[in-house]
């Protein structure tokens, strides 16, 4: 009502009362009376929100949880375990959760893919659909996980389940090794040079006829994978908003970072176990040792299926104390109405925060429509995916980039990046929890450092212009030596004069170290005849495609590839390690942001739209074309069968320019997006300036009303 319809109103009561008013004491007319009291609505329903929420936090009983809020089962709930009924002991178990889910799907499955392509006949194409599986499954059920557990449902039960699929799936995929006869491997390649032999080449036929059997094996992975996705759908989401719920907002960032850090030391746990287990032959149970192959042996397959079983006994046993925990825990109720909303001003409070809203089907069109009018929102959302498809794309071939571009071996590479990503991962999720703790930051603090981060992130991409160049390889990279009157087609031609009478396949690469330091396809190309084993190190002589001059008759043949002189490899694992530390800190502070940004009923639904962006823009498509980007890079390609295979070679300088024109474009894209989230957040009025501008509002009509009073 405005000041001058006050005015107008107090004037006609006036006439009436002061006949038996005292003078000195107006009585104010019904109409001032009512806007005294309801001066703002907003302001009102704010006030009211929160005196009642104070209200209903000191019904609850706080200093001894009541039936309802007690840990157990059923009405089994001992004294002995309410020491487990707070966020320390829910902490534990998610972190045991998260850490079990990192070990299996970024770990073990990772850790395995060879071993089962070589064991079940698979190709790299199908393999690639396994590994999607989970993100599929992901994307299918999460938003109906996350608005099911918004209607008022028990987020510790979604979460038992979650556990239970993860080993459900961890045992299904380990099944086909129990229901396949032992393993049987083919004759090996023919190694050194057989002048005048006939040609022996892989027995195409037979292999289709007997693989076909085994490639239906195919579906089993993925139902595997399906199900660990099931169970990875309820951690990430609810896990996330139930942490967030039972504490304080000043601790609430350091109980998250510890989460984050448990799953980013999951794939650390699976690639180490996992490496072990493939170092024993597959069929160990069944009283078989391999000991006719090697560990270097391309024939060789290790038992991959071992740490499947130890993982399912692990989820399964964290399934049980997950069913104990209360929809709520003890305080709860306390701790939330000390929370101040920061929700975006303009992001659908007004309807969200309806008592009934979300209770019901029939708001989930409305419930996706509040999310998706968020910008703020929207745009954390799209920058976290940016960030997924890079760090989706660099845990995939990371070690393939560090094999290829610093001539290591495939397990050292692994083991190097392993050591560098998981304390990276690990560090950068604990320092982004600590920095929002220690700096108390709001919404606008995390966006802002979010942007800082990404910037420095953005100069540090520059090492991936630190290459080594390309070792010689002879009939890939340059001419043979000993042959150098041999025209190169198209830069590529394996066969020789000086290998010519070999018969060498080229089905199977055995990289060959020369004596004179150039590379070979295998020892048959280098045209050695001769072969010696000592202690397993495997020597070659008398290589007529080795041009023995005073330096290389003072060397060695020997298998496996040649040694890098480029030193430059510390200087890359060093800022890389940065890189990870930099780029995970976003975690927490990306999903702080985005807590703040929601009302609070819809937090863990939009973890879950945020988490289908994120791996529908991102954590798919990443791998996908960074794969492609590699790809690009290749100089040799095996072949089996008529069918191209995995690239052997690769150009270094190519891989290296290619990678980081990737990475800025991605990280550029998050950065800006983050940006642009900053300036799009409008934050709600607190609730101090609400009250102020509430009292504000009452002195004013006071003093209106007075004068219009006194006037009349």
């Amino acid at each position: 009502m405005s000041v001058s319809g006050t005015t107008f109103a107090s004037q006609d009561s006036g006439a009436k009362t002061m006949k038996t008013t005292p003078p000195f004491h107006p009585k104010i007319s019904p109409s001032v009376e009512a806007e005294t009291m309801a001066p703002d609505p907003v302001a009102a329903d704010v006030v009211v929100s929160k005196t009642s929420a104070h209200t209903a936090a000191g019904d609850l009983g706080l200093t001894e949880p009541d039936k309802g809020q007690a840990c157990g089962w059923s009405r089994f709930r001992p004294a002995c375990l309410q020491c487990c009924n707070n966020a320390n002991g829910v902490l534990f178990f998610l972190c045991m959760f998260s850490f079990t889910q990192g070990v299996i799907v970024n770990g073990l499955v990772n850790v395995s893919i060879t071993s089962i392509e070589t064991r079940f006949e698979l190709p790299s194409s199908n393999t690639g659909i396994v590994s999607a599986s989970y993100d599929i499954a992901f994307v299918v059920l999460a938003l109906f996980v996350t608005f099911h557990a918004g209607q008022g449902n028990s987020k510790p039960k979604w979460l038992a389940f979650g556990s239970f699929s993860l080993g459900l799936g961890a045992l299904i995929y380990s099944l086909p090794h129990f229901s396949t006869g032992p393993y049987v491997y083919g004759t090996g390649q023919t190694e050194t040079c057989d002048v005048g032999g006939n040609s022996t080449s892989q027995d195409c036929s037979s292999g289709d006829t007997a693989g076909s059997g085994l490639r239906n094996y195919l579906y089993v992975f993925i139902l595997g994978q399906l199900l660990h996705g099931v169970g990875g759908t309820p951690l990430y989401t609810l896990g996330t908003t139930f942490l967030d719920e039972n504490v304080e907002r000043s601790n609430s960032w350091v109980y998250i970072g510890l989460f984050f850090a448990a799953s980013a030391l999951g794939p650390a746990a699976g690639y180490l176990i996992g490496g072990q287990f493939l170092n024993i032959y597959t069929d160990i149970d069944i009283g078989r040792n391999g000991s006719e192959l090697t560990e270097a042996d391309p024939r060789w397959v290790g038992a991959w299926w071992i740490g499947f079983l130890m993982c399912t006994l692990l989820a399964w046993s964290i399934t049980i104390p997950l069913l104990g925990y209360p929809k709520e825990l003890p305080g709860a109720a306390e701790i939330k109405a000390n929370k101040e909303s920061e929700a975006h001003a303009k992001g659908g409070v007004d309807v969200a925060s309806q008592p009934d809203f979300g209770k019901s089907w029939r708001d989930f069109p409305m419930a996706i429509k509040i999310l998706l009018c968020n910008p703020t929102f929207m745009f954390v959302s799209l920058a976290g995916a940016f960030e997924g498809f890079l760090t989706s794309g660099l845990a995939t071939f990371g070690p393939k980039f560090v094999e290829m571009q610093f001539s290591q071996t495939s397990g050292w590479a692994a083991m190097l990046c392993g050591f560098v990503v998981v304390p990276g991962a690990a560090g950068g999720n604990i320092l982004g929890g600590v920095i929002m703790k220690f700096f108390k930051l709001k919404c606008r603090g995390m966006l802002r450092l979010c942007i800082i981060l990404g910037g420095v992130c953005l100069a540090l991409y520059l090492v991936f212009l630190v290459q080594c160049p390309n070792i010689p390889f002879a009939g890939v990279t340059q001419r043979y030596t000993n042959g150098s009157m041999d025209p190169l087609v198209s830069g590529l031609n394996l066969s020789s004069q000086c290998n010519t009478d070999c018969y060498c396949q080229e089905e199977f690469y055995t990289p060959t170290c020369g004596a004179d330091g150039m590379q070979y396809f295998s020892p048959c190309h280098a045209g050695c005849t001769v072969l010696t084993d000592t202690d397993g190190t495997k020597r070659y002589d008398n290589c007529t495609c080795i041009w023995y001059d005073s330096v290389a008759s003072l060397a060695e043949t020997l298998e496996g590839k040649c040694d890098s002189t480029c030193g430059t490899m510390p200087l890359f694992l060093a800022v890389f390690f940065v890189i990870m530390l930099l780029t995970f800190a976003n975690n927490p502070l990306a999903t702080g942001a985005t807590l703040r940004v929601v009302p609070d009923n819809q937090r863990s639904f939009a973890l879950g739209v945020q988490n289908i962006v994120g791996r529908l823009v991102g954590v798919i498509p990443g791998p996908i074309i960074t794969g492609a980007i590699l790809d690009s890079a290749c100089l040799l390609w095996g072949e089996s069968c008529g069918q191209t295979g995995a690239c052997l070679v690769y150009d270094n300088q190519h891989m290296g320019y290619g990678f980081l024109a990737l990475m800025l474009s991605a990280k550029a894209l998050a950065t800006i997006l983050y940006v642009m989230a900053y300036v799009s957040y409008k934050p709600p009025p607190s609730v101090g300036m609400v009250k102020t501008m509430t009292q504000t509002t009452l002195t004013r009509m006071d003093s209106t009303a007075e004068i219009a009073v006194v006037s009349t």
